[in-house]
């Protein structure tokens, strides 16, 4: 089979298209979410006060300019991404974000460095589905113990995957993991289709496992 043509796509849509290519499972996408879906997932992030947001694999940065017009020069936003080709594209985008090139698994020790407590919202981009078992609770580990306890996790997954068996286990951790979880409707203006988990009230327990 062909690899799709990267013809009429703009230049962060065929980025993120050669990086899935390269490789799937840290990618996770094949599209920038879209506005629909960024504003569905960013809902959380307060447009008052000086909360402190953290991103979870930005890639190609949908996200993050939602955050960043919802923060409006207030808070601090840390953003978290793995692959440095993207970490440094996102960089010279939005300057006024602190961008680390590491794993979210670090995500406790990261705020530590930065004298921040913890997280007031975390949004996250990452591929759950694609993460083996002990990878994927990890991270969310790593998440849970970040967040202040009345903080918010919004992440979200494509319509297509939910009844796979890594999305089905995700689901669960989440529903161990937070007091309250809701999942959102689905946004069919995005490829592939998506729906958003908002969670809250991380549990004391889900942190010491």
């Amino acid at each position: 089979m062909a690899r799709p043509s990267v013809t009429g796509m703009n230049s962060e849509s065929a980025v993120l298209l050669g990086q899935f290519l390269r490789s799937p499972a840290a990618t996770g996408a094949v599209a920038p979410s879209s506005r629909r879906l960024s504003r569905a997932v960013c809902a959380p992030v307060p447009e008052g006060g000086e909360p402190v947001v953290v991103e979870l694999g930005p890639g190609t940065g949908p996200f993050t300019a939602e955050i960043q017009r919802r923060l409006a020069g207030r808070g601090r936003h840390l953003a978290v991404e793995i692959n440095p080709l993207l970490a440094g594209r996102l960089s010279a985008r939005h300057p006024g974000v602190d961008l680390v090139v590491g794993s979210a698994a670090d995500l406790p020790a990261l705020l530590a460095e930065r004298g921040m407590a913890a997280a007031d919202v975390i949004v996250s981009g990452l591929p759950w589905a694609a993460f083996s078992p002990g990878h994927q609770a990890g991270l969310l580990r790593a998440a849970v113990s970040a967040l202040a306890p009345g903080g918010a996790f919004t992440t979200f997954s494509y319509v297509h995957a939910r009844a796979l068996p890594a999305a089905l286990r995700f689901r669960r951790s989440l529903t161990a993991s937070f007091e309250e979880v809701v999942a959102g409707r689905t946004v069919w203006r995005n490829l592939p289709p998506a729906f958003v988990y908002h969670a809250r009230r991380p549990r004391a327990s889900a942190v010491l496992r």
